[in-house]
């Protein structure tokens, strides 16, 4: 019985250790998808920022599975601070190789990309950040956007600090 108690420690001791070992990360939040993204969800994300000084890294993060039926992902990113200040991007991103395999990280089906939003961020003021997500993809040839989009499980924005 006290092999297994040790064993357990041990076993939490490596995970924390492995889970503290981001350091550059200063927020890293999620929002899940049912594997559907509707082009009426607007996934957002509020956010404290006291430095006015240091640059940041900030990263939009997609997890899709198989189920993604694209070569590339467009998403319009709305940025508002404290001032009530809106800066809005459109951005696309590439999610497949030519062969149709998902790019991103990962040893199942599902993949995590790691996406650049804006390097070497200043924030100008401190206070409350929001920063909201949609997307805005378009099968080729129509003007309507998708209404439902396949294949994405979940959402994220991250901010790092730079080195």
């Amino acid at each position: 019985m006290r092999l297994r108690k040790t064993k357990y420690i041990l076993l939490l001791g490596f995970v924390s250790f492995f889970l503290s070992c981001d350091k550059k990360r200063v927020f890293d939040q999620y929002a899940k998808l049912n594997g559907t993204w509707n082009h009426k969800d607007t996934i957002s994300f509020t956010f404290e920022q006291k430095d006015t000084v240091s640059p940041y890294n900030l990263f939009l993060n997609i997890r899709d599975n198989a189920d993604y039926p694209f070569n590339n992902l467009f998403v319009i990113v709305t940025m508002e601070n404290p001032d009530n200040e809106i800066k809005t991007d459109t951005l696309e991103y590439a999610m497949a190789n030519p062969d149709g395999s998902l790019l991103g990280e990962g040893f199942t089906d599902i993949k995590e990309n790691k996406l650049w939003y804006q390097e070497n961020f200043v924030f100008k003021k401190a206070g409350n950040y929001k920063v909201s997500v949609t997307h805005a993809l378009r099968e080729t040839g129509s003007i309507t956007g998708l209404e439902n989009l396949p294949g994405i499980t979940d959402v994220g924005f991250r901010i790092e600090k730079t080195n």
